[in-house]
């Protein structure tokens, strides 16, 4: 008999103060690299680019968790994330016997975007994903090779883009659940939705959008949880299985505090 069961596959994004931490990291990559099933790591590492712009003497511009990318900030973003940071992770992966390739999205095609209309706010050179080439992603992973993208897009007119990293995690989460059972998971430094940011152990077990829009509404979540959770909440509506958050312990897969997000 022939199973209908679709394979089962996890995005895994990483980003905040966990990429900035050399333990925690370390810890992370061993549990990824020992991750049972087909996988493709997403990562951030925007506080990386504030620094190096920083150093440059560019102040970093956020709102809402997302970072306003003029012509020169979108030069510096891809230097860092599809640059040192994107290697460094592909390098610490081949050194775990895992098989790694690193993308952006203009490499393969693999992610197509679109600059973001200007609004009430001008992002600058920030895109908003248009497609996933699932097809291609899925020719990587029969090969037993991870992808690991980054937050850099492109717009097929000869233009990079910074996109935000929970967003190329959910749209790729989306895509692959084509061909996939698919389960998203946000890694990062604390162990999941906080009731109080000050209170590590104050975590949300479970969260639906209803609880989202009144925590939204109270300012118990800003900035950077916001487009984890629209983007999360997002994925589950058009066809991801699974969405989790939490830090890196939750790839132990027991005894680990996270949020699960529930529709």
């Amino acid at each position: 008999m022939i199973s209908s069961e679709k394979e089962k596959i996890s995005i895994i994004k990483i980003g905040g103060k966990l990429l900035d931490n050399p333990l925690r990291l370390k810890f992370f990559l061993d549990l990824l690299a020992q991750w049972k099933g087909k996988k493709i790591l997403v990562h951030g590492g925007g506080s990386e680019a504030s620094r190096f712009s920083q150093q440059l003497g560019i102040e970093p511009q956020m709102i809402n968790g997302r970072r306003i990318t003029s012509e020169k900030d979108i030069q510096i973003v891809t230097m860092v994330y599809a640059g040192w940071l994107n290697k460094k992770l592909v390098t610490a992966l081949q050194m775990r016997n895992c098989n790694a390739l690193g993308l952006s999205g203009a490499d393969g095609n693999v992610i197509l975007a679109e600059k973001r209309p200007v609004k009430d706010i001008d992002y600058g050179f920030v895109g908003d994903v248009k497609k996933v080439r699932a097809d291609f992603l899925q020719l990587l992973l029969k090969q037993d090779i991870t992808p690991v993208l980054n937050a850099i897009t492109h717009d097929s007119k000869g233009n990079l883009l910074n996109t935000n990293a929970d967003t190329i995690a959910a749209e790729t989460a989306i895509a692959m659940s084509r061909f996939f059972e698919t389960t998203l998971i946000y890694c990062f430094e604390k162990q999941g939705v906080l009731t109080d940011v000050e209170d590590e152990n104050s975590v949300i077990p479970e969260m639906n959008k209803t609880l989202y829009q009144q925590m939204k509404e109270t300012g118990q979540i800003h900035q950077g949880m916001l487009p984890k959770l629209h983007t999360g909440f997002d994925a589950l509506q058009r066809g991801v299985h699974r969405v989790f958050i939490g830090n890196e312990t939750i790839l132990q897969g027991k005894n680990t505090l996270f949020t699960q997000l529930k529709q």
